[in-house]
């Protein structure tokens, strides 16, 4: 939740925020005016926090984070409970804390929606069981366990065969989709191997309509990361002695 006082306007709240953080006087109130123009929160200033939208609170609780322009800032969920809206304006202004060069903030964020840390997070720390699973970019993560390979084909006999030279050239375990008539396996080198799976089901004679080659999502690279360090370690093999009630509550939160 946003933790700012609903009985004080906006700008009161900021000031509040700027006389703790020792800003007094001028100095105090026009850092509030510069973070509430900032935020976009200028024409809302003067009314009673109480009435702000969830996604105005948040973004004020944000801006009373930077009164005094830390060179880090730590957000733990910042945009949980928010429409997608108001976590899209949360998005770009953590964005544009990080994008102002030496004036930048660095920020140590923490979330379950992994699609904020792929948009957000130049390193990712993925946290499993009060372990590192694993660390790096974005990219570097998804490229860890490879893209999908999809291809469909124009008739339902040819499903097989499609399969076939699937698992002949990757070596994976093709998944035959019978609805969709297609046919999808996991590759590595997804830029190379799409366009040889094309040649190859056409020298096989299969009418092909469609081929995608779709990138993984941070949800799959996170359970592909945490249930093959389930499986290598055995359960709960690799919890620390400490491991307690709280620890079990956060299990499988991820960090970036």
């Amino acid at each position: 939740y946003a933790s700012v006082d609903g009985d004080l306007t906006g700008r009161e709240n900021l000031r509040l925020f700027a006389r703790l953080a020792g800003l007094r006087g001028r100095a105090g109130r026009a850092r509030a005016d510069e973070l509430l123009e900032r935020f976009g929160l200028g024409e809302a200033a003067d009314r009673m926090a109480s009435t702000w939208s969830g996604g105005m609170k948040r973004r004020l609780d944000l801006a009373a984070g930077l009164v005094t322009r830390p060179r880090v800032l730590f957000l733990d969920e910042p945009t949980t409970g928010l429409d997608p809206a108001a976590r899209e304006q949360i998005w770009t202004a953590v964005r544009e804390l990080v994008e102002k060069g030496s004036e930048g903030t660095s920020v140590l964020l923490t979330t379950q929606y992994l699609e904020e840390a792929d948009r957000l997070a130049g390193e990712i720390v993925v946290v499993d069981r009060g372990r590192v699973a694993a660390t790096g970019s974005p990219a570097g993560l998804k490229a860890r366990i490879g893209a999908r390979a999809e291809v469909t084909v124009a008739e339902r006999g040819a499903l097989a065969r499609a399969a076939a030279v699937l698992d002949q050239l990757t070596g994976g375990r093709p998944a035959l989709d019978e609805e969709r008539l297609s046919v999808g396996v996991t590759v590595l080198d997804g830029a190379l191997t799409l366009p040889r799976i094309i040649r190859e089901l056409d020298t096989a004679g299969v009418p092909v309509t469609d081929a995608t080659l779709r990138p993984p999502t941070l949800d799959e690279v996170f359970l592909r990361l945490t249930q093959a360090r389930s499986v290598d370690a055995g359960e709960d093999a690799d919890a620390p002695a400490d491991f307690d009630a709280d620890a079990a509550a956060a299990d499988q939160e991820y960090a970036a």
